[in-house]
């Protein structure tokens, strides 16, 4: 409930004050929405993320929208039009005058989500077909990818269980229902400074004390050890961190901080973080992608500069057996959290000797990292392998709404 006892009304991700009108129309079912964000009562750093958001709103896209005193209005809109007017009294008050005009697809009751899994599987130096799968957000319901049904598991995160489609089938867009209220469970998150979450793509983002989750892996920059990233693996209630480090060279770090961070992506289902690090001469650029349901942070690194060494590794040496013939490694123990360390590349790389992808004389490595939950116990689907897999067959994502 919004402060003073307002209702509120949240587009999306982004969480406003429900003010008294909404203005409909007949025929393609518009909805007209208007209100003021301000500091006080907000802070400063929420009035200009929910400006910011509201500026960044696609038109077309695809939302849900939910209302504490017109829940009749709750649904999936696509959005028309959005605008917003900031202004800042120095010193004293700052304030979002915001619009929005959406076109109703309608009731959960009426709507399925279609997921358009897009793609191939990735390019790799293993001969492998990879897996087909998919994860909608927690509490949604019936869904279908026509006459073949795939498997499914259960991944239990920070967000509560979400269910995982195993072997999704080839050129298939599954459907599916959700309330609105359920469509943000289990989303991928961006953060900035503070905590504060990122509502769109097209807004600044905190070169330092950003991270990226979706409830089962979170991640985020460190400045201890040259720029190197935490990693933490949701398992048995909480998280679990490691540190891993890259590097641009044989020797060389990034520092104490990066130079940039830019939003490539923002969506519930999907999010990527491209860091940048001046090399006087040239640039060295990671991109982190996180998917909803997933369990693996996937990454691409490169130089612009001569080839050379590019790695990425742990900064404390776990041991580990030596299967970068097929792609990935994993910890030959269970760390003191009963999980083990995985990681790998859809391309022939180097082990490295803490634990880590390495690959020589190059300017660009792909990698992804993350845990078997269970160690030597996981389960289907969460295996090193299996992750392995599911990282070479990670489908792109776009939704729509469509009528039922």
């Amino acid at each position: 409930m919004a402060l003073y006892g307002w209702g509120d009304v949240q587009l999306g991700r982004i969480p406003l004050r429900e003010t008294f009108d909404a203005t409909e129309s007949g025929g393609d079912r518009s909805l007209d929405l208007d209100g003021q964000e301000s500091y006080p009562p907000l802070t400063r750093a929420q009035v200009v993320a929910r400006h910011d958001g509201i500026n960044s709103l696609i038109v077309g896209q695809v939302i849900p929208v939910t209302f504490t005193d017109k829940p009749e209005r709750n649904g999936y809109y696509a959005v028309k039009a959005c605008s917003s007017t900031y202004t800042e009294q120095r010193t004293d008050v700052v304030t979002a005058d915001w619009k929005v005009t959406l076109d109703r697809i309608g009731s959960d009751a009426e709507t399925d989500l279609q997921s358009r899994l897009t793609g191939v599987v990735r390019l790799n130096d293993f001969a492998l077909p990879g897996e087909r799968w998919h994860a909608p957000p927690i509490g949604h319901y019936g869904y279908s990818s026509g006459t073949t049904n795939p498997t499914t598991m259960t991944r239990t995160g920070a967000d509560g269980a979400i269910t995982v489609y195993r072997g999704v089938p080839a050129n298939i867009s599954p459907r599916w229902g959700c309330l609105p209220a359920s469509y943000l469970n289990g989303r991928v998150k961006v953060t900035t400074t503070g905590g504060q979450e990122v509502y769109g793509s097209d807004v600044p983002l905190a070169a330092t004390g950003w991270s990226l989750t979706n409830g089962l892996v979170n991640i985020t920059w460190v400045a201890t050890a040259g720029g190197s990233f935490d990693i933490q693996a949701y398992t048995a209630g909480a998280y679990h961190s490691k540190i891993w480090t890259p590097f641009y060279s044989s020797s060389g770090q990034v520092g104490s901080s990066w130079d940039g961070a830019t939003l490539l992506r923002n969506d519930p289902e999907m999010a990527i973080v491209r860091l940048v690090k001046g090399l006087s001469p040239g640039r060295f650029t990671i991109d982190l992608t996180l998917r909803r349901g997933s369990r693996v942070i996937e990454g691409y690194m490169q130089r612009n500069t001569a080839a050379d060494q590019l790695k990425i590794r742990l900064n404390t040496a776990e041991a580990f057996v030596d299967t970068s013939a097929s792609g990935y490694l994993t910890a030959t123990a269970n760390d003191a959290d009963g999980n083990r360390f995985a990681c790998g590349s859809a391309r022939t790389f180097v082990a490295h000797a803490n634990g880590g992808v390495q690959k020589n004389t190059t300017t660009t490595l792909d990698f992804w990292i993350g845990v078997a939950a269970g160690g030597g116990s996981a389960v289907s689907g969460d295996a090193a392998t299996d992750l392995r897999n599911q990282y070479l067959a990670a489908m792109p994502e776009a939704v729509y709404g469509v009528r039922r």
